[in-house]
């Protein structure tokens, strides 16, 4: 059946609404115009067959500005109160239509402006940032990762940070504003929208920024096709990303994944400027040298936040062939730790014969780019004692696992290249599901040298946790209680409850070798953590975050992760003064401890002093990159901070 003329017209005029507000202001003024158009018209029809009805004298440009005034303005129609009754019908009319188009305009207005500024706090305008970072997605790192960028950006006089996500724009201002109160240089713009799409990006500027992060939008602790979903989402922003470029993409893009298969496609696309990282591979990795050697986590936070030192790269105009183990010695501030070239990539603790020439640029521990400097002649030299030949002895570990978490699973992988056969890990967790129960029986049959029990036990529970007597293990790891998906300060609040009943259960005496080692999520729990007896604790989102800023900042830098958190090649440890020296104290400046360790061919970057060890204000007792004439003073219970082969 065809459709009449009139659902024609109906059918266009909606089409035509559908535009929005444009077209309801232009149907609006249609309407005014042609309302105006008639009544003049009536009017002058009735003075033109009844010139009688004519009564002020004024002509008919007059009675036109009158059906105007009437038409804006109701309370305009006393000026008719002496014209004749047929010539009143115009201003009725007038009055009424005006009444109704203005209530219309009003309304339209109303609308319009509400609907303006929802877009307004929905963050849906289009911006115009250059040279910024730009951060997709949302999760509880997002406010971390920009007080890092914040602190980077402080010697810039204007920097801005732009974060794209589907949260709530107001939600978003609200949590920055609050644990953010001053940002220094940096602006922070948040904006809503789906950041896989390309319209989205375009709106965004991307095509203008200094780098983009892509958050995972899950935690670690979801469920596996949540995070799955969560990847695709991640994969299909950096097709995006492409897309917007012209598919070559310019841009250093770092990306959370989660399973190794996504991390593998993203491999595909042959762009080294892009960086998936596992952020609980690298966090496991941590946990292992953690349980071997105590004070870690301060100074991977000392070096990984660009409040302090940092790690730079940096070529001078001529090396004058220096060998790269004097080269401390001409470096007033910094520790050089590698070498990096085109040929070899990056070599943490090269050969000894290694000779700087050009085109080789050194990755070196410094306070600020700007306080590095070559010197072509030394200005301090070391002054060398005898080193004893003093080595740690390995030996069989328990370690005893509260809770569970995929980093656990990775820890034990990982522990196969550090503890020797034999050692145990006792995982004790209230319920076990199905899926952690295979996974124990596939660690089992993957590692048969290692004791792997699962013990199911209420973690929290006073009479439990005596009866496993927690003090006779090496180490103690407390993870997540729960294994389904809990809040960051869930997890805390139960860690902390472990870690109150373990300080009830501790010996009186002063004998013991347990050491605890906690995994905080939630940075802002540091504090309240560092008042119970925990050795160790690594703030898992804190540090994950400034990886990824500092990845942000600049992505060579992941060739010193991808060696430094393996067992192949060169680690950072804090070891034991007691395997330097046979007699204490030793009064020395930082420079000699640096031409000391060289002798385990070890670069020292700092010390560890084990009066401070709990003291938060003072970092723990960590201090790296000391001044290279600053005396110290090393006492039995100290330790130094090197980058080693290994933990012996």
């Amino acid at each position: 059946m065809r459709p009449t003329l009139r659902e024609k017209l109906n059918y266009r005029f909606e089409r035509f609404l559908s535009k929005g507000g444009s077209a309801i202001f232009i149907s609006l003024l249609v309407v005014f115009v042609g309302g105006f158009i008639l009544l003049i018209s009536l009017r002058f029809l009735l003075l033109y067959f009844f010139p009688d009805l004519e009564y002020n004298g004024k002509g008919f440009l007059y009675e036109i500005w009158l059906i105007f005034l009437q038409m804006t303005d109701p309370g305009n129609m006393n000026q008719d109160n002496l014209s004749p009754t047929w010539l009143k019908i115009t201003t009725v009319l007038a009055g009424v239509i005006g009444v109704i188009l203005l209530s219309m305009l009003i309304a339209f207005i109303t609308t319009f402006l509400e609907g303006m500024l929802y877009e307004f706090r929905k963050g849906r305008g289009k911006i115009i940032e250059s040279d910024h970072t730009l951060i997709l997605g949302w999760n509880e790192r997002v406010v971390d990762i920009i007080r890092e960028l914040i602190l980077a950006n402080e010697s810039e006089k204007r920097a801005s940070v732009v974060v794209l996500s589907t949260e709530d724009k107001e939600m978003m201002d609200d949590m920055i504003a609050k644990r953010l109160p001053d940002t220094k240089t940096t602006a922070i713009i948040t904006t809503t929208g789906d950041y896989a799409n390309v319209n989205e990006l375009k709106r965004v500027n991307v095509t203008d920024v200094k780098s983009i992060i892509i958050l995972a939008n899950c935690s670690e602790s979801a469920k596996e096709e949540v995070k799955m979903l969560s990847d695709i989402q991640s994969i299909k922003s950096i097709m995006a990303i492409h897309s917007c470029q012209g598919e070559v993409n310019e841009l250093p893009i770092i990306v959370e994944i989660f399973n190794d298969s996504k991390r593998e496609l993203i491999s595909y696309f042959n762009d080294d400027s892009i960086i998936a990282i596992d952020s609980w591979e690298i966090m496991g990795k941590l946990l292992v040298q953690t349980s071997l050697t105590s004070g870690l986590e301060m100074v991977y936070n000392e070096i990984l936040s660009f409040d302090g030192g940092e790690m730079y790269f940096y070529e001078p105009e001529n090396w004058n062939k220096t060998n790269f183990y004097e080269l401390p010695f001409h470096f007033k501030d910094g520790v050089p730790i590698g070498v990096f070239n085109e040929e070899e990539g990056l070599v943490l603790r090269p050969p000894e014969d290694k000779h700087m020439e050009k085109g080789d640029q050194v990755l070196i521990l410094a306070e600020d780019d700007s306080t590095i400097e070559f010197q072509v002649e030394k200005f301090i030299s070391p002054i060398v004692k005898t080193m004893p030949d003093r080595r740690l002895a390995q030996v069989e570990k328990k370690i005893l696992i509260l809770g569970w978490h995929s980093v656990a699973e990775i820890f034990i992988c990982e522990s196969h290249d550090y503890l020797l056969e034999g050692s145990q890990f006792d995982i004790m967790i209230q319920e076990p599901n199905e899926e952690l129960n295979e996974k124990v029986k596939w660690l089992k049959e993957e590692y048969p040298n290692f004791n792997i029990n699962l013990i199911q036990e209420d973690t929290m529970v006073l009479d439990s946790l005596a009866a496993r007597n927690p003090f006779s293990y090496n180490n103690i790891i407390i993870l997540s209680q729960e294994l389904k998906d809990s809040t960051p300060d869930k997890i805390d609040s139960d860690t902390l409850i472990i870690l109150l009943l373990l300080r009830k259960l501790k010996p009186e005496h002063d004998d013991i070798k347990t050491k605890i080692i906690t995994q905080v999520l939630n940075s802002e729990n540091q504090e309240i953590i560092t008042q119970t007896d925990v050795d160790d604790f690594i703030i898992s989102n804190k540090l994950i975050t400034m990886i990824l800023a500092q990845l942000s900042e600049e992505p060579q830098i992941k060739t010193m992760y991808d060696d430094i958190f393996s067992e192949e090649g060169s680690e950072i440890y804090v070891k034991p003064a007691n395997l330097y020296f046979d007699d204490f104290p030793q009064k020395m400046r930082f420079a000699d401890a640096i031409g000391h360790c060289f002798q385990r061919e070890e670069i020292c970057i700092g010390i560890r002093k084990g009066n401070l060890g709990k003291d938060h204000d003072a970092n723990f007792g960590v201090k790296l990159n000391l001044p290279k004439d600053e005396m110290i003073e090393i006492q039995a219970d100290d330790f130094f901070v090197v980058l080693s082969e290994d933990e012996l």
